[in-house]
């Protein structure tokens, strides 16, 4: 059920850490003569990662193998494509990337490429979940389907006491799901009357969603079909194998920011008021994990420091280490929360203490 949009009242003290954080950071670029923007350590990651993702498909398609190795490569491919969205699609469509707007829509728009649509995901993403972050009913990042309970105030079937074990499987369908769920999406924002779809064809953006699904189906399935003698079951395992990589490593990044311990998940009262601060607001209900991990920050697209980026949306993932300092030492100055997980292990461990507390377990 979707409910109205809240509005965030906090305190004077609150108000403060907000206006401070943000002057503390904006004063660290301008006294370190950096810009907010990526610099040119985004470009060698944008080549690797968009190669880990195409690259093993001309393998596949130019190269004699069995099976099982193009299986091998279609994983590759899945680790290649959950990459380029979290380090070049997602800074790209937060305009992250660079000051010059056609390089913010030419990185975001490999979206494409993965087979989704850069805009529905503006309006539930950069909209809903970045304004909204863990609030029941607004943000659709913790409204998945009826099996899994990412939130408290969601209702609790007897199956939810097993989402820990089964919850994984489903964040594998993530990508898989969203190639049919965007049409939703479009339908759903077009029909709203919301002000962001203002000027725009329903026509026009459908005929669009349409062609970039037939032309990502033909891409990894069609041209497999036509040009390798491997057989229709073992393309469509191979895809779906791709996907489900993908999927997994995205769902579990995701939830890692804020389905973790300690990760509030506040409602508006009667007036529909969040009693905080919105800068506040996503101290509580965000999370920060492995900070030192250099491995998982460039794979991940700084995704790691999710703390930093709802602060700093249009703040380049490549400044989010140097400026946490900042954020976590103006935090703990005016004595707020600041949720951070040590390692990949501690935040995954946090997550599947999480779900067992959501699906009914103490």
């Amino acid at each position: 059920m979707t409910q109205a949009v809240p509005r965030y009242i906090g305190t004077d003290h609150e108000r403060s850490f907000g206006s401070t954080v943000r002057a503390r950071v904006n004063a660290s670029f301008r006294e370190a003569g950096l810009h907010t923007k990526a610099d040119a350590r985004l470009v060698p990651k944008v080549i690797l990662l968009l190669t880990l993702f195409l690259a093993p498909m001309a393998v596949i398609l130019l190269v004699p193998m069995s099976a099982w190795w193009a299986l091998v490569l279609a994983l590759v491919m899945g680790v290649g494509m959950a990459g380029v969205g979290m380090g070049v699609m997602h800074d790209g469509l937060h305009g992250a990337s660079s000051a010059r707007p056609w390089v913010n829509d030419l990185l975001g728009g490999t979206m494409y490429v993965l087979g989704s649509d850069a805009f529905t995901w503006r309006i539930q993403h950069n909209g809903a979940h970045h304004t909204h972050t863990n609030v029941d009913g607004v943000d659709q990042d913790i409204d998945p389907p009826d099996l899994l309970r990412f939130s408290e105030h969601a209702p609790l079937w007897r199956v939810h006491r097993f989402q820990h074990v089964y919850s994984f499987f489903f964040y594998g369908l993530l990508t898989l799901v969203k190639l049919g769920n965007d049409f939703n999406s479009l339908t759903r924002v077009a029909r709203s009357g919301d002000a962001r779809y203002k000027g725009r064809s329903y026509a026009r953006d459908l005929g669009v969603m349409v062609l970039v699904k037939l032309a990502h189906l033909l891409f990894f399935i069609g041209l497999p079909l036509l040009l390798t003698p491997f057989t229709w079951w073992q393309v469509l395992l191979g895809f779906f194998l791709m996907h489900f990589t993908c999927g997994v490593i995205l769902g579990t990044v995701f939830q890692l920011a804020h389905v973790v311990e300690g990760a509030q998940q506040p409602l508006p009262n009667a007036e529909g008021v969040i009693g905080n601060d919105w800068a506040v607001h996503e101290l509580l209900t965000t999370a920060d994990f492995a900070p030192h991990n250099r491995l998982l920050t460039w794979f991940t697209g700084g995704l790691n420091f999710q703390v930093e980026h709802h602060l700093f949306p249009s703040v380049s993932h490549v400044h989010y280490p140097r400026i946490a300092l900042i954020v976590q030492r103006t935090a703990e100055e005016f004595g707020l929360p600041y949720n951070v997980k040590p390692s990949f292990r501690a935040a995954l461990g946090s997550h599947v203490r999480r779900l067992q507390q959501l699906g009914g377990r103490r």
